[in-house]
């Protein structure tokens, strides 16, 4: 009777490393092979001398794409499976670069390394072969292993799993081992048949070549080229908002080219991740650049705009509006708990001077951040100062439209490296890829790294430096209109003002401040090591006095200058 081999009760890796120990070459066959999982064979078959007879050969099936499947089930004619030379070459190339996508999915580890050095050395050797095999798709696997052996000179195992570490140790296989011996010499003669086939290439040299140009080779890359690698990965998400979205024509020249650059990134933020936060500081016309990407979702999504904003410019983007004909509707902040509840639906909400949205518990934000949610709105969300007190300003504006518990597909790395994971998960029990995980963190490293997600922040100087003109007859920085005008930056130069102080005028402040009365009181304070606003609680038993209210309320306006 076969063993059978699930992994749970029998498991098919150990006894396969085991036959190995004993065998002198070997016979594979897979519909999938992950370059990575071979560290758990290569010592078995690293003492095989390799060349014809001592070797293991790997034949790994064409698998088919679900939408090739679909096509061959639901096309007209007959599928004949017909291959020529050139289409096998054609697959032949797309799947080895299936195998060098491989080599670009999660993080290499030291194990990883070495064992995929040992894979291009042993090939190298010849003691691994690889073979596709093209003909037709392949989804057998099936492993054969010869021995010196007078009883059972070939050893066969057959079933469902790949060869990575998943298929051969995780549960949900199923495989027999074969023994007995016309079966297995079957077999064998099967491989054969597809090992010889006119439509089976050796694809050996071009792994080695794969392994060789990836992280895992041993060549020396120049840090100069590891430089441009990060700066073309995280240049990522710029490149392909600069690619995919254009500014409409109502605005024609009337955006500097990094205001452009901006609208085109954020447009790629809020088509990604559902919201972005245009944070440029004051002056560099965040106003007219949220118009652009509200348009721009108008145009390509027909999406009208909810904005929200203070009350004082309400005017102002009612002009905007009608000047640049967005569907849109004004609303000023002072109304949302009145007038969102009974709202009809707007795709787009665009609030203005976020970062008053920092209270959680207020019935502004709430109402807002309950009509998002219910609706499924985008957001745009605008300010000059998204960071005041600590760094829950910035989850707090993200949570108007991000779940708390959404897949980030980024973690608090500086965090983690700090607690560790299991410590992590035993102290908040979070997704780690999550906002609430993010929240935990007070590492600087990390909310870059989650704000680079959400935000387009520019300032002054990186104008002046990555998109100003040079007037080579004044030396000075300029930026260029439509109509050819020039705005130039201006020179700050620090100037000295004098002012006398007289201590002998009772009306003279800035003598006061130096009172010896004044200095004193200032002395005599005994202020809280602590930051006290840090340790109010939410939800108290009892609600606080109107004076207490009022005493909490300064604590938080005051922040960290209270702390002695």
């Amino acid at each position: 009777m076969p063993r059978i081999f699930d992994n749970i009760e029998q498991r098919l890796l150990p006894a396969l490393q085991d036959t190995l120990e004993v065998s002198f070459r070997a016979d594979f066959c897979v519909g999938y092979f992950n370059l990575r999982g071979w560290r758990h064979l290569d010592a078995k078959i690293e003492k095989w001398t390799g060349g014809e007879g001592a070797q293991c050969r790997l034949l790994v099936g064409m698998q088919r794409r679900p939408q090739d499947e679909l096509q061959a089930a639901l096309g007209f004619g007959q599928n004949n499976e017909r291959i020529d030379n050139q289409t096998a070459l054609k697959l032949k190339k797309e799947l080895a670069a299936d195998f060098r996508r491989q080599l670009t999915i999660g993080a290499p580890t030291n194990e990883d390394e070495e064992g995929l050095r040992r894979l291009a050395r042993q090939i190298k050797e010849g003691k691994v072969t690889v073979k596709l095999f093209l003909r037709h798709p392949l989804h057998a696997k099936l492993y054969l292993l010869f021995r010196q052996d007078i009883a059972t000179p070939i050893i066969g195992y057959m079933g469902s799993s790949n060869l990575t570490f998943s298929g051969l140790a995780g549960q949900g296989e199923l495989n027999v081992d074969v023994l007995e011996q016309d079966a297995a010499k079957k077999l064998a003669q099967w491989f054969n048949d597809r090992w010889e086939d006119n439509f089976c290439l050796d694809i050996s040299n071009e792994l080695v070549e794969i392994i060789e140009e990836s992280w895992a080779g041993e060549k020396v890359l120049p840090p100069y080229h590891i430089y441009l690698k990060m700066a073309y990965h995280l240049s990522h998400e710029a490149r392909a908002g600069l690619a995919e979205f254009a500014i409409p024509r109502e605005f024609g020249k009337q955006l500097f080219d990094f205001q452009t650059a901006a609208v085109k990134i954020a447009a790629r933020h809020l088509n990604q991740r559902d919201g972005v936060l245009i944070g440029d500081v004051v002056g560099l016309g965040k106003t007219i650049m949220a118009t652009a990407l509200a348009k721009i979702f108008e145009e390509d999504y027909f999406a009208e705009t909810l904005i929200i904003c203070p009350k004082n410019l309400v005017k102002m983007w009612e002009w905007y509006a009608a000047e640049y004909r967005l569907h849109a509707k004004v609303m000023s902040i002072t109304r949302v708990q009145r007038d969102l509840p009974e709202l009809r639906r707007y795709r787009l909400v665009l609030i203005d001077e976020s970062h008053n949205l920092r209270n959680r518990e207020g019935k502004r934000y709430k109402a807002i951040q309950e009509y998002v949610q219910q609706n499924e709105s985008r957001c745009i969300l605008l300010s000059a100062t998204p960071y005041n007190k600590s760094y829950l300003d910035l989850s707090s504006q993200l949570r108007l439209f991000l779940r708390e518990d959404a897949d980030l597909g980024i973690r608090p790395e500086r965090l983690l490296r700090e607690i560790g994971e299991v410590e992590f998960v035993r102290r908040h029990q979070a997704n780690m890829r999550s906002l609430a995980a993010f929240e935990k963190s007070e590492h600087a490293d990390d909310w870059r790294e989650l704000m680079s997600l959400f935000m387009v922040r520019r300032t002054r100087s990186f104008i002046r430096d990555n998109y100003a003109h040079l007037d080579p007859k004044t030396g000075g920085k300029y930026l260029k209109f439509a109509d050819g005008g020039r705005a130039y930056f201006p020179d700050r130069v620090p100037r000295r003002v004098d002012f006398a102080i007289d201590a002998r005028n009772p009306a003279d402040q800035y003598a006061r401040l130096y009172a010896a009365d004044v200095v004193d009181t200032i002395n005599d304070l005994d202020l809280p090591r602590y930051g006290l606003g840090n340790y109010v609680l939410k939800k108290p038993a009892q609600p606080p006095s109107q004076r207490e209210e009022k005493i909490l309320g300064d604590l938080s306006r005051g922040g960290r200058r209270y702390r002695g």
